[in-house]
């Protein structure tokens, strides 16, 4: 019989079927459910009937559906008294904190995450998960959860798992959709990637490129230095990044919201001062 710890994984998506087989994998009695049936075959747990069986199979159930009303509806007359549920599906950060309520109204708890890796990275080095709540209940469940990746606690308000989770996925979509844009402006991805890569690596080393740690003390001490390189001229060379688009008849959708965004600043005096005067702009959006 195992010593490990018992889980129940509601939701078999391409995301909780891999949880699910890491968990098995680590030796954890396994619990599953779905709300489409039949998706339970070959994971090596156990295929519950119901989620209200699921849920009673172990203290600790994790969650990964497509959103928060999908917990609501599956769990809608499920008993969750004593239980902690590790919500890892994306939503909105107030609607977590909405969900932290329902699940203290039906007797349980609710610890909410992020996970910041694709299915195949869940479990592997490096992945790690943004989780937000009560901390004894992270700390009490943290050796099975980590079989997931690194359990990172941002902090007790529900919704700031997900304020991580949302902003490093507007970074990941954001520096990938450019990478999709300029790679269609020059017209060989590959021939691209190599610069790319070396940019990217460069942003967050100390050198002369090492933008990522100079501009993150401009963000958080408000002091935005322009000197040789200030927001006006890099506003004229975004509406030139948005012409070139434009000329290559190609989509000018984030290029021309880039440079309107460079323009609205100039527009509103933050010329003189550095890249990251954008952010006061961004804070009070007019």
């Amino acid at each position: 019989m195992s010593s490990r710890e018992a889980v129940t994984v509601i939701g078999l998506g391409s995301m909780g079927s891999m949880m699910a087989r890491k968990f098995v994998a680590a030796g954890h009695p396994t619990t599953v459910w779905n709300r489409t049936p039949g998706k339970a075959d070959g994971l090596g747990a156990v295929a519950a009937p119901t989620a209200a069986e699921a849920v009673a199979a172990s203290e600790l159930v994790v969650i990964s559906q497509v959103d928060y009303k999908s917990m609501f509806e599956s769990l809608a007359d499920v008993d969750l008294t004593g239980r902690v549920l590790v919500n890892l599906s994306s939503d909105s950060p107030e609607r977590l904190r909405e969900a932290s309520q329902w699940v203290d109204e039906r007797g349980g708890v609710l610890v909410t995450g992020g996970i910041m890796v694709p299915p195949p990275g869940i479990g592997q080095p490096g992945a790690y998960v943004f989780y937000a709540g009560p901390k004894q209940a992270l700390t009490d469940h943290q050796s099975t959860l980590e079989v997931l990746g690194r359990a990172d606690h941002m902090g007790t308000d529900p919704g700031l798992a997900m304020l991580y989770y949302q902003a490093m996925l507007n970074i990941f979509w954001s520096t990938l959709i450019s990478y999709f844009y300029s790679a269609s402006l020059v017209g060989s991805a590959e021939q691209l990637r190599p610069y790319v890569s070396t940019m990217l690596n460069d942003l967050t080393e100390d050198g002369p490129m090492g933008f990522l740690r100079i501009l993150t003390t401009s963000i958080d001490t408000g002091d935005h230095p322009g000197g040789d390189n200030n927001l006006h001229m890099q506003a004229v060379g975004a509406e030139h990044v948005r012409q070139a688009f434009a000329e290559a008849s190609l989509d000018t959708t984030v290029p021309a919201a880039v440079a309107a965004l460079f323009a609205q600043a100039d527009a509103a005096g933050h010329g003189p001062a550095g890249l990251s005067a954008l952010v006061e702009l961004i804070r009070k959006p007019s």
